[in-house]
């Protein structure tokens, strides 16, 4: 096992879809009008988000400025926080075209919401599956760098925020357990709104490419943010294991690999 390096890296977290599988008179509802399929978790790491705020921060006065895109309904949130579900097409491929030259690598974890999973493995309860996914996504991260920072979208208490630091530790210690080793290093979580931090803005863009891959079966938005995504895990994609790991040297990630939802 290499040293961690010893520096500062950052990590900006974000979901896609959701972990609602029930109505409120207990209905399964999972992929019906307003609740998604699955459940995505995804994160950009850089070891230096100030040029990427830059640009984003750039990109925000560039349109703030065009007189044809402030012509446009959705902008003036635009304006505020790009948004990939709620931003105009033209503006998404500005945002996406800026992406592209950034220096960041992003990783997801989506899994299938199936039932049967979500009853055995996390007893029906939506807090239990989004912390197993948040886990999987930092156990084979934490020991490269010595201080690691992690940024989410805020959502919920501070309670909330301590449960994803448990996931998180549980993840490091499988590493620890699966490689017999103990990582000698720290990590710090915090919760940021995508206005406040504009690198939960680029995790948001990703993501949705991702979640458009696997709902929508449409690829072009990932194709063209390709090269970022470092690694994808599709969890319960069973018939396509082992091959549902996707890395970009390895087994790069393509829609029509994967199983039909």
């Amino acid at each position: 096992m290499k040293k961690p390096i010893e520096d500062k890296h950052w990590y900006f977290v974000d979901e896609t879809g959701d972990a609602v599988f029930y109505d409120r008179n207990g209905n399964l509802i999972v992929g019906q009008e307003g609740c998604s399929p699955i459940l995505g978790l995804g994160f950009i790491e850089t070891g230096d988000p100030a040029p990427v705020r830059r640009a984003l921060a750039d990109l925000h006065q560039k349109i703030k400025s065009d007189k044809y895109l402030q012509s446009i309904p959705s902008i003036e949130k635009t304006n505020r926080s790009f948004h990939a579900k709620d931003d105009a097409p033209e503006v998404r491929y500005l945002v996406y075209q800026t992406l592209a030259k950034l220096d960041f690598k992003a990783q997801f974890v989506v899994a299938r919401k199936i039932e049967r999973v979500f009853r055995n493995s996390f007893h029906a309860r939506e807090g239990e599956f989004y912390d197993h996914l948040v886990s999987l996504l930092f156990e084979n991260v934490l020991h490269r760098y010595t201080h690691n920072r992690i940024y989410y979208s805020q959502r919920g208490s501070s309670t909330r925020q301590t449960q994803l630091e448990q996931a998180i530790r549980r993840g490091a210690a499988r590493f620890n357990e699966k490689w017999k080793t103990k990582i000698q290093t720290s990590f710090y979580v915090s919760p940021q709104t995508a206005v406040g931090e504009p690198c939960l803005q680029v995790v948001d863009y990703m993501n949705w490419a991702v979640y458009r891959a696997f709902v929508k079966r449409e690829s072009r938005y990932f194709r063209f943010v390709e090269e970022k995504a470092s690694l994808l895990l599709d969890l319960y994609d069973t018939a396509n294991y082992p091959h549902n790991w996707y890395s970009r040297e390895k087994n790069p990630f393509d829609i029509e690999k994967t199983s039909p939802l």
